[in-house]
């Protein structure tokens, strides 16, 4: 009897590199906790990060980024170890991502791509499909490589001459028409998206916002009891999700918004201003802070120049901590013995102090949550009962 032959049809993740530059006024630690981040958004979109090359440079090489003694040491890593994918912690410019695909022959990608592809995984709308769609073509658009070399028409020679345009032109073409068509698009989506507003200026609105993967879904889904998708992955959130939420005797609404990231592409923010929409008409913003990173303070940064961006900085905000069950305090000697913070602690903490009012939870422990939930509604009341004096509450 022959041998049974098994085959293994499971799909394979793509081995990846990361390759970043320190600047002059950077330290290699926080390069390594970007170059982090970045390896999170490779995991999130499937891959599998082998290793991580960095150089210390004043600026990127104009034509590869990086120098070429380095492009060569990548080029050798990525032959011996038969790596399928590399990634770029900064934006390439349209000639540096030809002449480092001429150089390495296999796929280049950088962040700003490697964001657009998870988003275009997580889109489920067609709102959210729309704009990921479209800021897909706006990253496309100058980095067209001219492949179709036989539909050239600028070549001399008898017979050569003609009508008609090259393939490169056509491309271009088809991309502009498409971008417009979007964009048409997304105009009309934005009508609905205003019309629905309209119909909710009845009740107070209070938007989720925060870095990418802190929990503002969870938290979403413990106060609205409701069933939105959370994950511990990057850009979990795509939609966004907006419930009706009552407190004791106070309804009023709550949204899930698309969390912000570090080197977020400009284009990108400018394809998702219709759901950043309820970021900016929001009452009362919730910043949820993830104090289990080693990094939080340099994300609240992030957060905030994102809100000053969209000119949201001055609505009212109330600063939540989550994953209090997950912190461990960083200023730790080798032999001191770790000292596990209690409630009280975080409060007469420097970060309450810094953000006023502050709140610290653990949305998956349910930790904390009552004071969170009657803070809420003392804000909501606040505005609830000025903006609407003769309403009466639900009881």
């Amino acid at each position: 009897m022959a041998k049974q032959k098994f085959y293994d049809t499971a799909i394979k993740p793509e081995k990846a590199i990361l390759v970043g530059i320190i600047s002059p006024g950077e330290s290699e630690e926080q390069t390594r906790e970007t170059l982090d981040e970045l390896k999170f958004l490779v995991d999130t979109a499937g891959g599998e990060t082998v290793g991580v090359f960095t150089q210390r440079m004043q600026h990127p090489e104009r034509a590869t980024f990086v120098g070429t003694g380095k492009l060569e040491e990548i080029a050798a890593f990525v032959k011996s170890e038969e790596i399928d994918l590399v990634v770029f912690d900064d934006e390439l410019s349209p000639s540096q991502l030809r002449n480092i695909e001429n150089e390495l022959q296999i796929k280049i990608l950088d962040r700003s791509n490697l964001i657009l592809d998870i988003f275009a995984r997580r889109a489920q709308t067609a709102q959210a499909k729309t704009q990921v769609e479209l800021a897909q073509l706006q990253y496309m658009l100058p980095r067209l490589t001219r492949l179709w070399t036989h539909l050239e028409r600028q070549k001399g020679g008898i017979g050569m001459r003609g009508p008609g345009e090259s393939q490169i032109e056509t491309d271009r073409r088809i991309i502009l028409n498409k971008i417009s068509l979007l964009k048409e698009r997304l105009k009309e989506i934005d009508k609905q998206n205003e019309t629905q507003r309209k119909n909710r200026n009845q009740l107070v609105r209070v938007a989720l916002v925060g870095y990418t993967n802190v929990g503002k879904s969870t938290i979403m889904n413990m106060i609205s009891k409701s069933d939105i998708f959370a994950e511990n992955k990057l850009f979990a959130t795509l939609d966004t999700t907006v419930r009706k939420v009552v407190i004791e005797n106070l309804p009023f609404l709550l949204s899930d918004t698309v969390g912000f990231i570090r080197k977020l592409p400009h284009h990108l923010v400018e394809c998702f201003k219709s759901t950043l929409d309820e970021v900016r008409e929001a009452d009362i913003l919730i910043h949820v802070v993830d104090i289990a990173h080693a990094n939080f303070e340099d994300q609240i940064t992030t957060v905030n120049k994102t809100l000053k961006d969209l000119g949201a900085i001055d609505k009212e905000i109330i600063t939540v901590f989550n994953k209090i069950d997950a912190y461990v305090p960083h200023e730790v000697e080798p032999d001191e013995e770790q000292k596990i913070m209690t409630l009280e602690d975080f409060k007469h903490s420097w970060m309450a102090k810094n953000s006023n009012p502050a709140i610290f939870i653990s949305a998956i422990n349910k930790e904390n949550v009552e004071e969170f939930r009657s803070l809420l509604y003392e804000r909501v009341k606040a505005i609830h009962t000025v903006r609407y004096p003769y309403d009466q509450l639900l009881y």
